[in-house]
C-alpha cells in the first residue's frame, strides 16, 4: 500500500469494512453446520441489512467456504473488494457453545490482505478484532488506519481474542496504537477487563479519550452500555430480551452504531447524539440476541423496533 492522493469518495461505499471473513462451524446433534461469519464480515453485513452501502476488503481462500461467504454478503448488497480469493483456505471457527448461548471459539484462521492502492475516501473506514491484531494482515490494517486517519472516521472494535494473542503487552500496544487513529472505539466489558484489568469502566473509557479517540463506548450485555465522549457521558439501558445466544450481537451493535453516526445530522458528539444512537445500537443487538446466529436487523426491523420503544416509553409516561 501506498499513501498517493485520495480522490473523494463516490456515492457508492460509504462504508469500507476492513476484518476478517471465516466459516463458523456449530456442532449440532445432527452434525456440524457451517456458517459465514468474522467480526468484520459480520458488520459488513449488518450495515448492508441496514441499506448501508458498504464495501469488504478481507482474504479468503479460493474454495466453497469463500463462496458461500459471498454469497452471504451479495443478500445484504455488500460490495468484495479485488483480490479476496488469495489465501490457501478460507478460515474457520468452531464455536462452542455454553449452556447461556454464550460462546467460545476454536480457531484455523490466517490473515494476510490483498496489495491494494486505496482509490477513494469512504465517510466511515471499520475495523477491528483479528484483524487487528494477527500478523501479517495487522500490520497493513495499521497502514491504511495512519493513511486515512484525520480523512474521515474510523471506528474500532478490538473484539478480543485472548487464545490467539502473543501476550497482553503486546497486544495492549497494538490495542493502544490503535485508539490513537480511530475516532469511535467500542470494548465489550469483557474487552476492557481484559485489556485493563480491575480499571472500573469509566476509567477504561477515560483512559481511551486520553489516548485520542473521540468517542469510547463499553458495552455490558444485559447491563447496559456507556457512552463517552469529551462532551459526554452516557448509560443506555439493554431492552428487555429473551435471549436465544449471543453470536453476533456486538457486531450488530457496532453495525447500527455506524450507521446512526452517518445519519445523525449532529457534527460533534454530545448527549443528544449519544443517547440516539447508543439506544439504536443496543435495539439492533437485542434483535440479534433474541434469534439464533449471527443474524442482524434489517433496517425495517430496528425502525420497527424503535416505534415499539418509543410507543412503550410513552404509554409508561401518560
Amino acid at each position: 500500500m501506498h499513501s498517493s492522493p485520495v480522490p473523494p469518495c463516490p456515492e457508492t461505499d460509504v462504508v469500507v469494512v476492513v476484518g476478517e471473513a471465516i466459516i463458523d462451524i456449530i456442532d449440532t446433534a445432527g452434525g456440524p453446520v457451517e456458517f459465514p461469519g468474522g467480526s468484520g464480515m459480520n458488520v459488513a453485513y449488518g450495515l448492508g441489512r441496514l441499506g448501508v452501502s458498504t464495501a469488504f476488503l478481507t482474504a479468503l481462500g479460493s474454495d466453497e467456504r469463500s463462496r458461500s461467504i459471498q454469497r452471504h454478503l451479495d443478500t445484504a448488497g455488500v460490495r468484495l473488494l479485488p483480490g479476496a480469493e488469495h489465501l490457501n483456505r478460507t478460515s474457520t471457527a468452531r464455536a462452542l457453545l455454553d449452556s447461556n448461548g454464550s460462546a467460545e471459539y476454536e480457531f484455523d484462521f490466517e490473515w494476510n490482505l490483498p496489495q491494494i492502492s486505496p482509490t477513494f475516501l469512504p465517510k466511515v473506514l471499520h475495523t477491528g478484532s483479528l484483524a487487528a491484531f494477527m500478523e501479517p494482515g495487522a500490520t497493513q490494517v495499521r497502514s491504511l488506519l495512519e493513511l486515512f486517519s484525520g480523512r474521515c472516521l474510523i471506528t474500532y472494535d478490538p473484539n478480543i481474542r485472548p487464545t490467539l494473542l502473543h501476550s497482553h503487552a503486546e497486544a495492549l500496544r497494538t490495542f493502544e496504537h490503535t485508539v490513537a487513529l480511530a475516532t469511535v472505539v467500542k470494548l465489550s466489558a469483557d474487552d476492557a477487563q481484559w485489556l485493563y484489568p480491575r480499571t472500573p469502566p469509566h476509567d477504561v473509557a477515560r483512559r481511551l479519550l486520553d489516548l485520542g479517540t473521540e468517542l469510547a463506548i463499553i458495552t455490558d450485555g444485559a447491563s447496559g452500555s456507556y457512552l463517552r465522549s469529551n462532551a459526554a457521558e452516557i448509560e443506555v439501558p439493554a431492552p428487555p430480551v429473551v435471549v436465544k445466544d449471543t453470536v453476533g450481537a456486538g457486531d450488530s451493535y457496532m453495525s447500527s452504531l455506524i450507521a446512526g453516526l452517518i445519519e445523525d445530522p449532529e457534527d460533534d458528539f454530545g448527549y443528544g447524539k449519544l443517547t440516539r444512537v447508543g439506544t439504536a445500537a443496543s435495539l439492533a443487538a437485542a434483535i440479534t440476541v433474541g434469534r439464533h446466529g449471527a443474524n442482524p436487523p434489517t433496517r425495517a426491523e430496528l425502525i420497527r423496533s424503535q416505534e415499539l420503544a418509543r410507543t412503550s416509553r410513552k404509554s409508561s409516561d401518560d
